[in-house]
């Protein structure tokens, strides 16, 4: 078989074309240099964020949010602070009885999963499947249940009775899909028929006092990330007696005035057994400043105490 002489392609030009044509080679060359530019310039501008990713928070209940607002002056995630009733496919349902005023209330609800149809299976978290708070308002008549799970996906919070006005319920879990499963926060509001009387929130102080317990914050925190340190005492002496509650020698968790952001803290370090205290500390995350309810809730001697006051966050 004679060997043919290789032929043009399409992005391999012949030597002799080449050579035949030395200034339209250069002419070209000259007139890619400004499009590769202009692409190299797009490559470098960051794209506008999409709907998508731009913090959309879902369905959210919107009562008493217009207070809120971001650290740095942006639109703050309402999903992320609790104050949506959806995020990540996953919605809160409530299926009543409605609360009424001065009447404890069996509140049965439903988390809905990303299929629409209720979600069985949680994980463990904080000892507990599901966390449930209520609070109204004006940050007063909080309520921190652990709800019983039927096979159906109903879940029913045992409500003590609940003063006239506006509620907000939160459920606090964590889907069982895997090792990297992440906890989520949705809630609804309520109204509680009848004449509200809102009560003022208490001034900001680092003290308060419950059941003959002291607990005092030792550090003022600042919006974002930050440690917070309480430490209990009783008759002036410190309290070395605390015992386990959720896997930890206290529970902490604090109410946005204004809008009712949720903010997360966990207590840090470990249990071991019935002698926790006089010190405890928390890794707080606070997404916002103003002045925020506090509860600190600790066990002794079998007994559940719950302390409240008011921090400014910076």
């Amino acid at each position: 078989m004679t060997a043919q002489p290789a032929r043009p392609t399409a992005d391999r030009p012949s030597p002799a074309g080449a050579l035949a044509h030395p200034l339209a080679r250069r002419w070209l060359l000259a007139s890619c240099v400004p499009v590769l530019l202009v692409l190299g310039m797009a490559l470098t501008v960051p794209p506008a964020p999409s709907a998508a990713t731009a913090g959309t928070p879902g369905t959210a209940d919107t009562a008493g949010m217009s207070g809120m607002s971001g650290m740095s002056g942006e639109a703050p995630d309402l999903a992320a602070a609790g104050l949506a009733a959806e995020r990540n496919g996953y919605r809160l349902d409530l299926a009543g009885p409605a609360p009424t005023a001065g009447r404890a209330t069996d509140l049965r609800f439903t988390v809905a999963g990303p299929d629409g149809s209720p979600v069985t299976d949680f994980a463990v978290h904080q000892t507990k499947k599901l966390h449930f708070y209520a609070i109204r308002s004006d940050l007063t008549g909080f309520q921190h249940l652990h709800p019983d799970l039927a096979e159906d996906g109903t879940w029913t919070a045992a409500l003590d009775a609940l003063a006239p006005g506006t509620w907000r319920l939160y459920a606090d879990f964590v889907p069982n899909t895997g090792p990297h499963a992440t906890e989520l926060v949705l809630s609804r509001t309520v109204t509680v028929p009848g004449e509200a009387a809102p009560v003022p929130l208490p001034a900001p102080g680092g003290t308060a006092t419950v059941d003959g317990y002291t607990v005092t914050l030792t550090a003022r925190p600042v919006a974002g990330a930050h440690r917070l340190t309480a430490v209990v005492s009783r008759d002036g002496r410190p309290v070395r007696d605390l015992q386990p509650y959720l896997d930890a020698y206290a529970h902490l968790s604090a109410f946005h005035e204004g809008d009712l952001a949720l903010a997360h803290l966990h207590p840090s370090g470990t249990v071991d057994g019935d002698h926790g205290g006089p010190e405890l500390t928390f890794q707080a995350l606070f997404p916002e400043p103003g002045n925020w309810r506090v509860f600190l809730q600790f066990r002794t001697a079998g007994q559940l105490h719950t302390a409240a006051l008011t921090l400014r966050v910076d």
